[in-house]
């Protein structure tokens, strides 16, 4: 008999609207001795049976629902997994003609921990669960079914798997190396991926929509790009016909890449119009605002800065305090583009730090567009948490 976890009482309400996680202090009793990602029953106090789940000891999600009816957790499982997520992407692959895309949004495809994106044939996993890890094999296997043509590379370099009790890890699962540029295409746009070496999976496919949206605003007008990475709002500006662009980023490889890609799109970037400076966009800011200096477009899309709650008040002030700068050295009529990828921090949060930055600024700032992540990284009714990203376009008067 496999084993099994019985709910306190009361507490599988969440279960019955097929959330997937299991907190320690929602469990009554454990049966068995499950190891580390092993699949457990889920039975309610009174015994009835609810899920199949992974099992994470050392977390305070105890455990992860891989599936709400009674089959079991095999390559098999994930195969129809991959395509029915596959399916659910087809119709944007097409549309936006993407090379590069998300396949599995973790718990949003029904796979808690599990994040796969797609460059060209090459796949990235990111393994974060308990589960996910001890079900590696099959995953990869699943993959090579699905898509035989393709090469598997790990990027589990994420400290929130020791939360699972797991170490990071990277490297090879199957087929070739990613070579240090893999260019992928999305709305006609060219951009080059380090795999091995880049952030996340090495490129933020999420922004792709935001991207697109960005161009409405651009055209003729002198763009501050601000944490640019390798150029993506950059690219796209200059797609839209900006006059020029400044790509601002701490790290000179991420800016060697973002003047490659604009290369590789044959922009003109000579006399200056696309500038990629090596800058701490905190100190930058405050010194183009002193300096009097002024742009019509301020893209700000900073790294996440909360990974936990005890962290939502300092990015909060963090999230304030560059929204706040950057509509100090906007023209009066200017665009600020700002987003949040923090999880933690909700629409409305975001939405009331931009109205505290503009009191700051002393800027009268009106909302007119909003923005959230791309259609290949969707959000299961049951998982409100799978929506993360948000962002306005906002006038600064």
């Amino acid at each position: 008999m496999s084993a099994a976890i019985y709910l306190a009482k009361g507490r599988e309400k969440s279960l019955k609207r097929k959330h997937p996680w299991i907190f320690s202090r929602g469990i009554e009793r454990t049966e068995g001795d499950p190891q580390l990602g092993e699949t457990v029953d889920v039975f309610t106090h009174d015994g009835k049976w609810l899920a199949k789940a992974a099992y994470s000891p050392a977390s305070q999600i105890r455990a992860r629902v891989w599936s709400f009816d009674n089959v079991a957790i095999d390559r098999a499982f994930f195969i129809q997994r991959f395509q029915s997520a596959q399916m659910l992407r087809d119709d944007i692959i097409v549309r936006d003609g993407l090379t590069g895309y998300r396949l599995v949004a973790a718990e949003s495809d029904g796979l808690p921990g599990i994040t796969i994106d797609r460059y060209q044939n090459f796949f990235v996993c990111q393994l974060l669960s308990a589960g996910a890890e001890f079900h590696k094999q099959n995953i990869i296997d699943a993959l090579i079914h699905c898509f035989p043509e393709c090469s598997i590379y790990e990027r589990s370099d994420v400290a929130v798997r020791k939360k699972e009790g797991l170490e990071e890890r990277t490297g090879l699962l199957h087929g070739e190396l990613p070579p240090s540029s893999v260019v992928i295409e999305e709305n006609g746009v060219k951009i080059s991926v380090d795999i091995i070496g880049g952030h996340k999976t090495g490129f933020y496919l999420d922004q792709r929509d935001s991207r697109q949206q960005a161009m409405k605003y651009v055209q003729d007008k002198e763009v501050l790009n601000c944490f640019s990475y390798t150029g993506g709002f950059g690219l796209y500006a200059l797609k839209g016909g900006a006059k020029r662009v400044i790509n601002a980023d701490v790290s000179q490889p991420a800016l060697d890449m973002a003047k490659f890609n604009a290369q590789l799109n044959e922009f003109d970037i000579s006399k200056k119009r696309a500038v990629f400076l090596n800058a701490d966009v905190f100190k930058l800011l405050r010194e183009y605002r002193d300096q009097g200096t002024q742009f019509d477009v301020v893209i700000m899309d900073p790294p996440k800065f909360a990974e936990s709650k005890a962290q939502l008040n300092g990015a909060c002030r963090g999230y304030k305090d560059i929204n706040m700068l950057a509509m100090q050295i906007l023209r009066p009529g200017g665009t600020l583009l700002t987003y949040s990828c923090s999880g933690l921090m909700d629409q409305v949060l975001f939405q009331k730090i931009i109205a505290d930055a503009a009191l700051d600024a002393n800027r009268q700032v009106k909302f007119v567009e909003r923005f959230e992540q791309a259609a290949d990284h969707p959000t299961d009714t049951a998982y409100p948490e799978g929506f993360y990203l948000k962002g306005f376009a906002c006038k600064v008067m």
